[in-house]
């Protein structure tokens, strides 16, 4: 087992995830039991098969919560490639080899490819890219302060509350100032119950206001396990949030800033394209960084 620091080139910062190089054998219910035991945002499973077939579908990998599996997730999805990238040309498969330009796995939403780019001096990069989003509904606002316990005047009126999805889908939440984002405090069980009638999973809580000047949003996700250092996937979903509503242009590379309350901060690169009026081509990227080896006995 490893863990690598996600969405970040400094250790003890970003998101931490576990990887379990090897999950054969294990039953559903132990890898649940074990991403219990790691008590992060998620835990991953790489379940080796033969090289003809990773070559063709891919890295078969497993997400798991502290509470459930996920179809996909996006700091597991870019922390576990960048393991698998580490682990050197002695492990079978071209694609698994120490500096390989692509790793792409296979999921339980699909293949999702990792490109990494290499520049002299700096660390590596890894960028993803998500299946193409749908767009739900966009909610009122007055509903969504009824079910969280917040204010109307807390959202940002010029932009709208929308569900969209690369895989999971997300309601992407916009709030006016960096202060209301600080003190955010919501009645999750609420929100939860209102999520579960309009076809969301999580909020994704964004302000244009930010502490790095060069970022574009702001971030936080609050859900049952506590508050998320880092979303990869919502992040997807904010990148074809804010291609679609001008706030990014199509393309643009810009950075969104998350855990930085809670004192983890992360950046995440996101980019998405358009081509016949669609948002197509959504790509995620950042840094990670290894910090932990070790072995559980079971």
């Amino acid at each position: 087992m490893v863990q690598w620091d996600v969405f970040t080139s400094r250790p003890l910062e970003g998101n931490s995830l576990a990887v379990f190089l090897d999950g054969r054998g294990l039953t559903d219910a132990e890898m649940q039991a074990l991403a219990k035991e790691m008590n992060l945002s998620e835990t991953t499973f790489i379940l080796p098969r033969d090289a003809a077939t990773e070559r063709e579908r891919g890295i078969r990998v497993r997400i798991f919560t502290v509470q459930e599996e996920l179809p996909f997730a996006g700091h597991p999805t870019l922390g576990t490639a960048f393991a698998l990238r580490a682990r050197g040309s002695e492990d079978r498969g071209d694609q698994k080899k120490s500096g390989a330009a692509q790793v792409v796995l296979e999921l339980n939403v699909g293949k999702v490819p990792v490109n990494f780019e290499d520049s002299a001096g700096q660390p590596a990069f890894g960028e993803m890219t998500q299946i193409n989003p749908t767009f739900g509904i966009q909610h009122e606002r007055g509903a969504i302060a009824r079910a969280l316990g917040l204010r109307v005047e807390d959202f940002d009126d010029s932009l709208p509350i929308e569900t969209v999805s690369t895989g999971l889908p997300y309601t992407v939440t916009p709030l006016k100032s960096l202060a209301v984002m600080r003190n955010l405090q919501i009645d999750l069980n609420r929100g939860t119950e209102y999520l579960a009638q309009t076809a969301g999973r999580f909020f994704y809580f964004v302000t244009r206001e930010t502490v790095d000047r060069d970022a574009r949003l702001h971030a936080r996700m609050l859900f049952y396990n506590g508050e998320d250092p880092a979303t990869g996937s919502a992040a997807g979903c904010a990148a074809a949030w804010m291609a679609t509503h001008g706030v990014a242009k199509p393309d643009e590379r810009v950075l969104i800033e998350q855990g930085v309350e809670m004192k983890r901060p992360s950046r995440i690169f996101v980019r998405a394209s358009r081509s016949d009026n669609r948002v197509v081509n959504v790509r995620v990227g950042g840094n990670s960084v290894e910090i932990l080896r070790g072995e559980v006995f079971l």
